[in-house]
């Protein structure tokens, strides 16, 4: 019992360690998505208030923080590492399998509800023809974040400490042949999974709000 508690937990920390720091990540914009979107400001159908710098910096970090949210999909690769390795089938079903899964799923419910509180927003402001094409710029902006994070190893706080650099990268890759496929597939998969799973995720906060 006591090597397979010990080969549990080495197996965790090579392979499951980064759960705790990459949802940890994914959180930050979803806290922002409350703080910035559903907070009263003004009366429906008016025009947008005049925001805080401080609003303004919180927007420029929930964008910049935001791929970090459907990157976990990509966290997959550590699953199939891991299956790979060849730990015994009850570390691989009962720890790897579930653990996992369920990390990826709470990262990509981040990502929808992150959204979907933005879509709100310009909806109370007055702003609803605009809903669309702010999502499907999201999906964009944040198939060419997971592209910088997964391919390049660039981080949310590099554009912060890095723009140039980060501005540099992305200009040469959304030229040339291959990044660009990739990101193009990327931002197909994100719209098309948001699609889906806001259906649920919005019908799940029906049935919530008229339970009786």
């Amino acid at each position: 019992m006591e090597s397979i508690l010990t080969n549990a937990f080495e197996a965790f920390n090579q392979y499951s360690g980064w759960i705790v720091w990459n949802l940890f990540l994914a959180f930050i914009p979803l806290a922002l998505s409350f703080w910035l979107f559903t907070k009263p400001q003004t009366k429906r159908g008016s025009k947008l208030a005049r925001r805080s710098l401080l609003w303004w910096a919180g927007l420029i970090i929930f964008i910049a923080f935001l791929p970090n949210a459907p990157y976990l999909l990509t966290d997959i690769i550590h699953l199939i590492e891991a299956i790979r390795a060849g730990y015994s089938i009850w570390i691989t079903t009962l720890i790897f399998i579930p653990l996992h899964l369920f990390a990826i799923f709470l990262g990509w419910e981040s990502y929808v509800i992150s959204v979907l509180n933005q879509s709100r927003y310009l909806e109370k402001q007055g702003a609803k023809k605009f809903v669309l094409i702010s999502e499907i710029l999201i999906h964009a902006l944040s198939a060419v974040g997971i592209y910088l994070g997964r391919f390049l190893r660039f981080n949310s706080w590099d554009f912060v400490t890095k723009p140039d650099v980060i501005l540099v990268s992305t200009i040469d890759n959304l030229t040339d042949k291959k990044p660009l496929l990739v990101i193009i597939i990327t931002f197909t998969i994100l719209t098309i999974l948001y699609w889906l799973t806001k259906q649920v995720t919005l019908g799940i906060l029906w049935r919530i709000r008229n339970y009786k």
